[in-house]
């Protein structure tokens, strides 16, 4: 259903025309730049505020009560502000998807974006904070310092390796979930469509062999994700090849990640290492080769996620795979990360998690998976985001996760 439009549009034309000379507004011919006038999300009040009577209980003198209360029992701020069933969506600006390293102005679109499919798939109210900073320590003393005000923090278009320091950093001194969309969203959704995918054709994920494309972020992540769900083996390739404790130009990141990945010792390129392989993932871009692609073992599985150009165009796959993925839209199975935050943030939201574990994680993929049950086939083996069970779905085993690893408070 579509969201109910709140915040009326501007009239204004100021400094929103598309050249010289008086030209049409740019929101005259691109529907895009219509429906961003003004921004895609407003702040509204959850209580009347109608006459006096009510603005003495909204606000002054009733308000003192509330936070004199608070601070004699600080626990009591999660039931009477809004702290608990809200998420800072926190960038720099500097990997945002597609366009890379634009500036905390130019992600706003994104983070208003993001904080909007917080609200339509889960429930969750969100708000877009684009830091004007880079810098790992003034970004992580900045989010400290705004925590107080809510209930987790979505860190989001941050470029690696920074982006693995300060959601570690932050973990470490925030009692709130922090949750790096970038890293595990990808990785929860790519393990959820990998489940259904070995189960198409009865193999368990242990008899698998995979090969990531890319070290970023989502490359790290989902081989951290892969192996913690008891993959049979997988290595990552960068721009040099594949990461292997053998190389001695690796990132303290990269040499982390060979030490748990890569158990058959392969070195050298991507496309050696396709050959045999069962699983591609591509989170990196570029193009990998159709012989390549044809030397992977019979009923191979393709998740070619880049966007807008998939590493594998989903018509070379199907030549070659049982089941293709991509990050688009307009294929069948679509790597969507709105699949796993909304309900993530919401189950965590929900039972007070002091953070997201491993465990919460594995819970979100193995309950995305279990969305698509009896009617699993090889062009659906993940759910649609418009699918209503699956937030619910999420939000349930995640709170139910939490509860179990011993980080929920309620």
């Amino acid at each position: 259903m579509a969201a109910e439009i709140v915040n009326p549009r501007s009239e204004s034309k100021t400094g929103d025309t598309g050249g010289e000379g008086g030209a049409e507004p740019l929101d005259s011919f691109d529907p895009a730049f219509a429906l961003h006038r003004g921004g895609k999300m407003a702040v509204q009040a959850t209580v009347p505020v109608r006459d006096k009577d009510d603005l003495s209980l909204a606000y002054t003198p009733g308000v003192a009560k509330v936070c004199s209360a608070i601070a004699e029992q600080p626990e009591l701020v999660h039931d009477y502000t809004w702290k608990s069933s809200v998420v800072a969506v926190v960038t720099d600006g500097t990997a945002v998807l597609g366009l890379g390293d634009i500036g905390p102005e130019a992600s706003l679109p994104v983070m208003e974006g993001k904080a909007i499919l917080f609200k339509q798939f889960g429930g969750v109210d969100a708000v877009p904070i684009a830091l004007n900073c880079t810098d790992v320590d003034e970004i992580i003393e900045t989010v400290v310092r705004l925590a107080p005000s809510f209930g987790g923090v979505n860190l989001e278009d941050i470029s690696a390796p920074r982006c693995f320091e300060i959601e570690r950093k932050l973990q470490e001194r925030l009692d709130i979930p922090v949750f790096h969309d970038d890293q595990h969203g990808t990785a929860i959704v790519t393990l959820a469509a990998l489940r259904n995918a070995a189960r198409l054709s009865g193999r368990a994920l242990g008899e698998l062999r995979a090969v990531i494309s890319g070290a970023g972020a989502a490359g790290v992540a989902i081989a951290k994700m892969l192996v913690e769900a008891g993959i049979g083996d997988v290595a990552v390739a960068d721009r040099k090849g594949v990461v292997s404790a053998g190389r001695d130009d690796l990132t303290p990141v990269k040499r982390e990640l060979a030490g748990f990945t890569n158990k058959a010792g392969i070195t050298g390129s991507l496309e050696a290492a396709l050959a045999g392989a069962d699983v591609f993932i591509g989170v990196s871009g570029g193009t990998v080769p159709e012989d390549a692609v044809a030397s992977m073992a019979k009923g191979a599985f393709v998740f070619a996620m880049a966007n807008p150009n998939p590493e594998v165009h989903p018509e070379v796959a199907h030549k070659y795979a049982a089941v293709v993925a991509t990050g688009r839209s307009d294929f069948p199975n679509q790597i969507n990360n709105v699949l796993a935050f909304p309900g993530i943030f919401a189950g965590a939201l929900q039972v007070r998690a002091s953070r997201i574990t491993e465990g919460m994680k594995l819970a979100a993929a193995e309950a995305l998976a279990s969305v698509v049950g009896d009617d699993l086939a090889a062009d659906y083996v993940i759910p649609s985001p418009f699918d209503e069970r699956v937030a619910p779905a999420v939000t349930a085993a995640v709170a139910a996760a939490a509860r179990a690893e011993g980080v929920a408070r309620r």
